[in-house]
């Protein structure tokens, strides 16, 4: 049995999908017609950072908190903005920028490199949002 290898899906995917260099995605913190969205695990957050005021949406629950018909639906994602996707490199991003928009999220991109090009270009790092007890 031959599986597609995970390059090909991210091939096909980058493909079809819209990238945005990190000089494109910095002035997008500031704008509020965009979502930035960190799909990283949270072990990452904690020991890289992420983009100051991004939105954390684990890889694993993405599609069912974009689906408006799945119990765990968030509102952000029926904003109408423009969502921004990373990850670490730019490969889980990428697959998961083409799933939402296949899902029908429209307009979405993602940061080509993810968030070690970001850390390269020396762009804005925060902490992760700790959660209010």
């Amino acid at each position: 049995m031959a599986i597609k290898g995970v390059k090909t899906m991210v091939d096909e995917a980058m493909a079809e999908i819209k990238t945005i260099s990190v000089d494109e995605a910095i002035p997008l913190m500031d704008d509020d017609n965009h979502v930035i969205v960190d799909i990283r695990d949270v072990r990452e957050l904690d020991h890289d950072g992420m983009v100051p005021g991004a939105f954390h949406a684990p890889r694993g629950m993405l599609e069912f908190w974009v689906d408006p018909q799945s119990p765990y639906h968030k509102d952000i994602f029926a904003s109408g903005k423009t969502f921004v996707f990373y990850c670490r490199s730019g490969w889980r991003s990428a697959l998961a920028t083409k799933a939402v928009q296949d899902m029908g999220l429209a307009p979405v991109c993602h940061i080509e490199g993810g968030f070690g090009a970001w850390m390269e270009a020396d762009a804005p790092i925060g902490e992760r949002p700790k959660k209010k007890k």
